[in-house]
């Protein structure tokens, strides 16, 4: 339709626009505004409050791992009922990987070494890096990440359970290994809670590691690498003697509990308290 008018001796002439035109240009304009607010709130929180919550979560483990030698034989009794269990259920690979690395000392340094260290390495250089990198994800997975230590140490205490390593016919491939940096001899085995094997945080953190690169990256070869990495991890564990397969279960729970914590506790923050608090902390 076309349609003239005369304003104040001028005429104007009234195209038609198409609808589908109208609809881009208002697209574009909500999706500018919604790219705004993300840069708004994008910043990385205070790294005083994340290595405060570091602090914290040592000094808990630390206590729990003082009352160790008080526990040792209600821990005992927790893990020879876990492996009667399996047992029952025909689910305790444990003992028989455990059995077979012992007489394969290469491989067993190897997975010593992967188990005394993967774990520390590669999730807080995988959490430093999405800090760096990637402030939108940072957040959720941090929160996450300490979610499910606190989930975590809350079963070493009220659940204390010894590792497979600590009961008879059992080998503690890491301790004959003579690796550097051991938790098993040496002066860090003092430091170290020897009754925390339920649930695996080994397990819980390369879960998490795999979530995380799976958010982080779209990619073939990574996400092969985030499967592996939990899988290898699996093996490492059982093979060693320090968990149970029970106990790989149970922190993969841990891992889907937290991440489902987090994220309802953090649609409730953002509906309660303004955007702008939320994203400094």
């Amino acid at each position: 339709m076309r349609a003239d008018t005369d304003t104040g001796g001028e005429w104007a002439v009234a195209l038609p626009v198409p609808d589908a035109l109208i609809g881009s240009v208002r697209g574009s304009v909500r999706g500018s505004a919604r790219a705004k607010a993300r840069t708004a709130v994008v910043t990385r929180p205070r790294w005083w409050l994340d290595a405060l919550a570091i602090v914290w979560l040592g000094w808990v483990y630390d206590i729990i791992a003082n009352l160790a030698p008080l526990r040792y034989h209600l821990a005992i009794g927790h893990a020879q009922g876990l492996l009667r269990l399996e047992r029952a259920l025909h689910l305790d690979p444990e003992f028989a990987l455990n059995r077979w690395l012992t007489f394969h000392r290469t491989l067993g340094m190897a997975l010593s070494y992967y188990y005394d260290n993967a774990h520390f390495i590669v999730t807080l250089g995988l959490l430093a890096w999405v800090w760096w990198r990637r402030a939108d994800l940072y957040r959720p997975l941090r929160n996450s990440l300490v979610l499910m230590n606190v989930l975590g140490l809350a079963v070493f205490w009220l659940y204390p359970v010894a590792p497979p390593r600590m009961l008879a016919g059992f080998s503690d491939v890491v301790a004959s290994s003579h690796t550097l940096g051991s938790w098993h001899t040496g002066s860090l085995a003092s430091a170290a809670n020897q009754l925390a094997a339920m649930p695996s945080l080994h397990m819980a953190w390369a879960a998490w590691c795999t979530l995380a690169l799976w958010r982080l990256s779209s990619r073939g070869w990574v996400r092969a690498v985030a499967i592996a990495y939990p899988c290898v991890t699996a093996v490492a564990v059982l093979a060693t003697g320090n968990h149970f397969l029970l106990d790989i279960f149970a922190g993969l729970a841990t891992t889907a509990a937290a991440v489902v914590l987090t994220r309802a506790a953090s649609g409730t923050l953002h509906k309660a308290i303004p955007r702008r608090f939320v994203s400094s902390t």
